[in-house]
């Protein structure tokens, strides 16, 4: 028996048929806790322009911490208003937005504290593989001691750094490639 190899194919465009239905754009309901954020963006190619088809998977802690997962052991409480989970599409312009609530920090590592961090994965045309990487909040005292965040170069770390505009927006884009400003992307 041969065995041939079949052909290669990127997350997209075909992603749309099978992941919009769990597009999710405000991961809040009245009742969740805590602080209500709202993040807006915009995702680039590394020429630039903008990249028009894209999804954002977001993936967070609670208010308290604690991720609605059965591996997530911490003694902290559920959020029983609270997923911590949303896909949000960008549209004609690269453009992007969605409410959620900063989230508390977690347990990392040998017993390291995690910022307030959300987890963001990438979809678009053209790539082989989803990208991972983070969103943090700028300003937040637990960015200096966390481990992951550390690991980081110094210049590079404000691509993982929502910024809260003068409307109280957090402001923070994804750059796909090609520029110093490329959002670090994390192995996985």
């Amino acid at each position: 028996m041969t065995l041939n190899a079949t052909t290669s194919h990127t997350v997209g465009p075909y992603y749309h048929i099978g992941l919009t239905w769990l597009n999710r754009e405000d991961l809040t309901v009245e009742h969740t806790l805590g602080e209500r954020v709202a993040i807006t963006g915009q995702v680039i190619d590394g020429n630039g322009d903008v990249v028009n088809d894209a999804m954002l998977e977001v993936w967070q802690a609670n208010a308290a911490g604690k991720y609605d997962h059965p591996e997530d052991d911490q003694d902290k409480p559920l959020d029983p208003n609270f997923e911590g989970f949303g896909r949000v599409p960008v549209d004609a312009e690269g453009r992007f937005r969605f409410t959620t609530i900063k989230p508390g920090t977690v347990q990392g590592l040998k017993g390291t504290t995690q910022a307030p961090h959300l987890v963001v994965l990438v979809f678009a045309r053209g790539l082989v593989k989803h990208l991972l990487t983070r969103i943090y909040f700028d300003g937040e005292p637990a960015n200096v001691a966390d481990s992951l965040l550390e690991c980081v170069p110094a210049e590079r770390r404000d691509t993982l750094l929502a910024k809260k505009d003068a409307s109280g927006v957090y402001q923070w884009n994804v750059i796909l490639q090609g520029t110093e400003a490329e959002t670090v992307f994390f192995d996985y």
